[in-house]
């Protein structure tokens, strides 16, 4: 008979020997799982098949024993394995989806969907989500739109599960479903719109999904006149389409319910304007000033009403210097009605740039400008942009070392800001128009990395431009009359210009910078009305394989002219359509397909 010293020995040993035994199979598992990984079925089913059969069932072990099963062709074996899983967690309803993958690797794709229906039939609320994410990790995406839509059932609200339908949705490009889903989403939970726009943004790209869309959001709009939300979405869309008449009459109306002074309107003749919807933005800038006199928005509208319309002006090929001069009359009279305030300094700086670079009056623009660096209260931004337009002004007049200091003031005065990253741009352009390509492109160099992705850009181009014609001619020398010629267009010299070019083309023929020649002559041509000219040297681009690189630009700017100067629709449109089909990957396709329809008639 053992006695009390050997039984407690005995007691505290048994627990180490379970935790080895323990210890083992969990070793087990871990060389069974790295065989199943390298793919030594053989190895991985036979250290499994040693398990415990509760083990063997287990939610870390059973995937991988599962797909050395199925690896090794034993479906009935997987089958019963899958089965077993089963009976021992029945709440599982996961399970049924992976019993179901078995039959359909059986090749029994009948036994499968009837496992699936019955998985989904017997669904609870806890278990929707768990089997909508195992049959959408097995890409079974038809049967996890059925469970949310069966989970959606069960709980009896519409919008049960909708955002991850919507998901679904885009991802297998069922336009109809998805609009219907975002439709339902922002009826009940306005908070969503956000999270609306944001997939119909990934998802909607033919422009017959867009306009079907559009079709259900006027319906809803006239329907529901009091719900903001969808005049909200249809807002978005419009201008998502460029349609900015139609999302200014959304935002009129937004403005009316929320009492936001003309906000919407504002935010919406902007966009228009920055996309050079001139005509658009006028109109909306007009309606603030009618609407709201004195109020709200109405001095800023009255300033960028004039503005826009120097732009839409100053953009119309010939220029028409008898607007200019209207244009003038109009600034003074907004200056006259609103005051000389730092508010209203923008327009003090339209007047100057219209005056110097327009008109060629350089003496009066320097003293507006002057005024406002000298304005009591200014902030320092707008000195600074004064300064900056200054700067530009010496630059016309040829004074380099004045327009370099004063761009280095801003520069200094507001580092790591986008104004600051303009004023550094300007002289980088400064150094590059005297040839000093070299302090050019330490100052680009910078620029690459700014926020501004605008001027980031921009710096890019100048830095290859510059890049590209030192490489093989170290001393630039044919990139110096080049940056001559461009400094010319800068002071609005345009005849000079056109002559500096024809002489570098005949100076330096077959030189890499022949293609950046051709296509600077034909924009100035375009700008000095001669459109036939233009068109005909865009051409030595697009018939010219070695001037692939603006082939792209060259294509555009001539279906441009066809369309905007000579009012040829039929050319234009099948300009349009080369850029589409011939450049798919250019900057220029999304625009060229948007006016290729409008001119065919698609547009609404």
């Amino acid at each position: 008979m053992m006695g009390g010293a050997g039984l407690l020995a005995l007691l505290a040993v048994a627990p180490t020997a379970r935790a080895q035994t323990a210890a083992a199979e969990d070793g087990s598992i871990q060389l069974a799982r790295e065989y199943e990984r390298k793919g030594e079925h053989e190895k991985a089913a036979y250290l499994f098949d040693r398990l415990r059969k509760d083990e063997q069932t287990a939610p870390n072990v059973l995937p991988n024993y599962l797909a050395a099963l199925q690896a090794l062709g034993k479906y009935k074996d997987a089958e019963k394995l899958v089965k077993r899983a089963i009976k021992q967690r029945p709440q599982d309803q996961a399970l049924g989806v992976t019993l179901g993958l078995v039959y359909a690797k059986n090749g029994d794709q009948p036994a499968a969907d009837k496992q699936w229906e019955r998985v989904v039939e017997l669904l609870s609320p806890e278990q929707v989500v768990p089997v909508a994410n195992e049959f959408q990790q097995a890409n079974l995406a038809d049967w996890t739109v059925r469970t949310y839509l069966r989970g959606r059932a069960i709980v009896g609200t519409d919008t049960e599960y909708a955002p991850q339908l919507i998901q679904l949705y885009t991802q297998s490009g069922q336009r109809d479903k998805l609009v219907l889903e975002t439709l339902r989403l922002v009826r009940d939970d306005e908070q969503q719109l956000p999270f609306v726009r944001n997939m119909l943004q990934n998802s909607l790209q033919e422009e017959a999904s867009f306009e079907a869309l559009e079709k259900e959001l006027l319906t809803l709009v006239q329907r529901n006149p009091d719900r903001a939300v969808y005049s909200e979405l249809l807002l978005w869309l419009q201008v998502q389409r460029r349609d900015f008449t139609g999302a200014l009459v959304q935002a009129k109306a937004l403005d009316r319910r929320g009492r936001t002074e003309g906000q919407r309107v504002l935010e919406v003749s902007e966009i228009a304007r920055r996309n050079k919807d001139y005509e658009s933005a006028i109109a909306g800038y007009q309606y603030l000033t009618r609407e709201y006199a004195g109020r709200g928005f109405y001095a800023l509208a009255r300033q960028r009403l004039v503005q826009t319309r120097e732009e839409q002006v100053r953009t119309t090929y010939p220029v028409d210097i008898a607007q200019l001069r209207s244009l003038l009359q109009e600034y003074q009279q907004v200056l006259t009605d609103l005051g000389r305030t730092p508010e209203t300094a923008p327009v003090l700086r339209s007047m100057a740039a219209l005056l110097a670079f327009q008109l060629g009056e350089q003496a009066p623009a320097m003293k507006l400008l002057e005024e406002v660096i000298a304005m009591p209260r200014a902030s320092s931004d707008v000195v600074d942009q004064a300064k900056i337009d200054l700067a530009d002004i010496y630059v016309l007049r040829a004074e380099p070392w004045e327009a370099t200091l004063l761009y280095s003031q801003v520069e200094k005065s507001h580092k790591d800001t986008p104004l600051g990253y303009d004023a550094k741009l300007r002289n980088a352009r400064l150094s590059y128009f005297a040839g000093d390509f070299k302090l050019a492109k330490s100052h680009l160099d910078i620029l690459k990395q700014a926020t501004t992705r605008e001027i980031a850009n921009d710096a890019m181009q100048l830095s290859l431009l510059i890049t590209d014609n030192t490489a093989m001619d170290t001393a630039g020398v044919a990139l110096r009359d080049y940056a001559a010629v461009e400094q010319l267009v800068f002071q609005n010299k345009l005849p000079e210009a056109l002559r500096g070019l024809d002489a570098l083309l005949v100076k330096y023929p077959g030189h890499a910078l022949q293609d950046e020649a051709w296509y600077l002559k034909a924009q100035l041509q375009r700008r000095t009305s001669d459109y036939a000219g233009a068109l005909s040297t865009l051409e030595r681009i697009t018939t010219n394989p070695k001037y692939d690189v603006l082939s792209d630009d060259a294509l555009f700017l001539a279906a441009t002219i066809q369309q905007e100067n000579l009012q040829d629709r039929d050319k234009a449109q099948q300009l349009y359509q080369q850029v589409i089909t011939k450049y798919p990957g250019s900057i220029y396709v999304a625009e060229a397909r948007k006016r290729f329809r409008q001119l065919r008639g698609d547009a609404l």
